[in-house]
């Protein structure tokens, strides 16, 4: 019960999962999130004596997200982390003229409403919690900088996310809650294998990019997560060396 407590979303696959498997192995206690119960599942089988927590929710619903704090306050007491991970890059190579509103606002709802819900909801927690305050990373991406081609929805909900997260560590000064971003470029998951198979340029050509390992990624997050909440990594970005972005375009 004296372990620091976190809620990462997204946690059935990727990113999320190498970070709930990162925390839990440094001593973390950790509530995963995710749609999927048998991919939450998956990834609790991974760590050792099955200690991970699940808890299956749609980030995108309000109901499901107020349900998954309340858990984690009645059980804990206190929230010391969200990693608001959960995320879609929705229809792939669509030219932005057939883009449908139905996908269009599937990517909103997950990445952008998806991210102030369980803010929000962690906010709560961590306003009135004693000791007061907590820490929020939200996972940004490259594309909230420089954006890839047909790549719209994916790209406008990272930006967007960038000013969230502005706001809330703005915020989230007077009660101690630490706010950040981290912005990730090709690390080697299920939703970036298309990468080493080749994905459209700016310059209309296909070419396969390189990918890091999403272990250094799951690290980063921690070493984020573990600083005082006096220190904050406001916002950091963690790539594959050799990918299109310096200069992309």
């Amino acid at each position: 019960m004296n372990s620091k407590v976190a809620v990462v979303t997204g946690a059935g696959s990727g990113i999320g999962r190498a970070v709930a498997l990162e925390l839990v192995g440094n001593g973390w206690t950790v509530y995963m999130v995710g749609r999927r119960a048998e991919k939450l599942e998956e990834t609790a089988q991974l760590a050792p004596d099955n200690v991970l927590h699940r808890l299956r929710a749609d980030v995108s619903r309000e109901e499901d997200v107020e349900r998954v704090f309340r858990v984690v306050g009645e059980n804990r007491g206190r929230l010391d982390l969200l990693f608001n991970n959960a995320g879609t890059f929705g229809p792939g190579n669509v030219p932005f003229e057939d883009l449908s509103y139905d996908a269009w606002r599937h990517v909103v709802d997950t990445n952008l409403n998806g991210a102030f819900l369980c803010a929000r909801s962690a906010y709560q927690l961590m306003k009135w919690q004693d000791p007061q305050g907590g820490r929020i990373i939200n996972n940004g991406s490259i594309s909230a900088h420089t954006p890839r081609p047909r790549s719209a929805p994916y790209t406008a909900t990272k930006h967007a996310l960038t000013g969230l997260t502005k706001s809330l560590a703005l915020d989230g000064r007077p009660y101690g809650i630490a706010v950040s971003q981290i912005d990730i470029g090709n690390a080697a998951t299920e939703m970036t294998d298309r990468m080493r198979a080749g994905v459209l340029q700016a310059n209309g050509e296909i070419a396969p990019e390189p990918v890091m390992d999403v272990a250094d990624v799951a690290r980063t997050v921690r070493h984020m997560a573990e600083l005082p909440l006096e220190a904050n990594m406001q916002f950091v970005t963690v790539l594959a060396t050799g990918m299109p972005y310096v200069g992309r375009g």
